[in-house]
């Protein structure tokens, strides 16, 4: 039999955009779903003030905020506002009130400079500038180009400022790619540039989420260390209220109260970086012991790279079926994700894509190259950010026929596991061979009396770029360098040895755990 299809008439007005059912899907509107569904649940916990807050607490001071900001200032969709503030659950209420306008905040750094501070504000054309009161002395010091107002939180006048507004949703049109937050990047290269996330991309990563850690439901409580104002401590804070479990928020990282937290507040999840967990590691037997997992799913590990032998001791402290290792950047969020049962079966490994994520790894005429073979990591998603705001340039060097690469190099073994390298930029050209300078790291972190290591090059007039590895001992152990040499040389090939070794109290970092290489090279004591 004939199947017959309808075709419309040339004068019939039809638009194929969008169905009739369609409703945006923003960040808001799924904190409101789970408000209604448990209003009287705790959404929040501010780990630093004994203070819980309810859902329909959330929403109604979130409700606040945005009719505030709409009604006695103006701001609406395509307007801009800044942030500068540590952890608190004041953060998570103006970035979700702003949010309910159809503005966008601009995350800073709360230990900037004023000129810093400008810098960020003038960038994203702020119109308003919300501070937490510890850092209102920085911000007051600063002339910005476009912001009109200030407003100090965390303090009575921030409460007054609240009981004066509306506790009522905004009828504001928002479409699920509108921006949602412009995350400055650390500025490791160069001056920071705004990435611009949408709702749509950060929706559909906490989808994600809760899909590959299994820890983010509506029985589920996680542990926000991670600055709120980088991309990866905002998502991993947001992704449970928006799918309705709870948040403690803690205010700065205190490697026991993570545990303590852990053991006595049901807490199920928790992202943290690289030198948290190093952290945790440092603290003595007795307060290693001290505290049990509790109801501990998963420890998520992000924003650079987590050391093997790092790896293998939180596998001891905590067990063999809670450490994930998770790649991404703030452009292309989460990328792939190493599960707990293969930590140390794939050594030096970050997993597989992450769900509805395409990788490929491309050498420098853009073809894919075969299993083992270095090149640059692209992925593609529906995670990745609109842009970099005001900076078409930088967006089109980012990408590669709509497949983007934060600039790192990567292989892939044979069964599609992905193995990070290190960045291009990093690479160490020494005699003429190439170096990444994260092999050497790795060697160096399984020596019993380091802590941490960033490995450079710097500037040789024979070599070109001589190896130096600066290094952080652990508490109470003394190594010299001639020793680490020696150590190296048992696992790395001669040109590969670090020419110097440089003791160091810590290492430079941004707020997503990345170690700042440019500090390194710009402070690097003369030998």
């Amino acid at each position: 039999m004939e199947r017959r299809v309808a075709v419309p008439k040339p004068d019939e007005q039809i638009d194929r955009r969008r169905p009739g059912s369609y409703t945006p899907v923003t960040i808001v509107d799924g904190i409101r779903a789970s408000a209604a569904r448990a209003p009287n649940k705790t959404a929040l916990v501010d780990g630093g003030r004994d203070r819980e807050l309810s859902y329909a607490s959330v929403v109604n001071r979130l409700d606040r905020v945005a009719n505030a900001l709409a009604g006695e200032l103006g701001v609406g969709r395509g307007d801009h506002v800044g942030l500068m503030a540590p952890n608190c659950v004041e953060f998570v209420e103006v970035v979700c009130g702003v949010a309910a306008t159809g503005a966008a905040v601009a995350l800073v750094n709360p230990r900037l400079t004023t000129s810093e501070l400008e810098y960020i504000c003038d960038d994203s054309q702020a119109r308003i500038l919300f501070v937490h009161h510890s850092v209102e002395d920085v911000a007051r010091a600063g002339s910005f180009a476009t912001v009109e107002r200030v407003i100090v939180i965390a303090n009575d006048d921030y409460e007054e400022w609240l009981c004066q507004a509306r506790a009522q949703p905004l009828l504001t049109p928002i479409e699920d790619w509108d921006p949602f937050a412009l995350v400055y990047t650390s500025g490791t290269t160069g001056r920071p540039k705004g990435v611009v996330l949408s709702h749509r991309s950060r929706v559909l990563t906490f989808f994600a989420m809760a899909a590959e850690y299994g820890c983010y439901s509506p029985d589920d409580r996680s542990l926000a260390v991670a600055p709120l104002y980088h991309g990866g401590g905002l998502g991993f804070t947001l992704g449970p209220l928006f799918l309705g479990g709870s948040c403690v928020v803690a205010q700065k990282f205190d490697p026991e109260l993570v545990l303590r937290a852990i053991h006595e507040q049901g807490v199920t999840a928790a992202f943290l970086v690289p030198t948290h967990l190093a952290g945790i590691l440092q603290l003595s037997e007795p307060q290693l012991k001290r505290y049990g997992n509790g109801m501990l799913k998963a420890l998520i590990s992000n924003g650079a790279p987590l050391p093997q032998a790092i790896k293998e001791r939180v596998i001891e402290r905590f067990g063999h079926d809670v450490l994930h290792e998770s790649y991404g950047s703030t452009e292309a969020s989460l990328v792939s994700n190493l599960r707990p049962l293969a930590q140390l079966e794939k050594q030096e490994c970050v997993g597989l894509p992450f769900p509805c994520t395409e990788v490929r790894i491309l050498d420098e005429a853009g073809e894919d190259v075969g299993a083992g073979a270095p090149g640059q990591l692209y992925s593609r998603s529906p995670y990745l950010f609109n842009s970099y705001w005001g900076q078409p340039e930088a967006q089109e060097e980012a990408f590669r026929d709509g497949w983007f690469s934060a600039g790192d190099m990567a292989r892939r073994d044979d069964e599609g596991y992905l193995y990070i390298i290190g960045r291009k930029d990093d690479m160490i050209i020494s005699g003429g061979v190439n170096i990444y300078p994260r092999e050497i790291e790795e060697v160096l972190t399984h020596h019993p009396a380091v802590s941490e290591v960033a490995v450079v090059g710097l500037p040789h007039e024979y070599w070109g770029e001589a190896i130096r590895a600066f290094v952080v001992l652990r508490e109470g152990k003394r190594v010299n360098e001639q020793e680490l040499l020696d150590f190296c040389a048992t696992d790395l090939a001669r040109y590969k040895l670090p020419k110097t070794v440089e003791f160091v109290g810590s290492l430079p970092r941004g707020g997503s755990g990345k170690v700042l290489r440019r500090e390194l090279h710009s402070t690097a004591g003369r030998r």
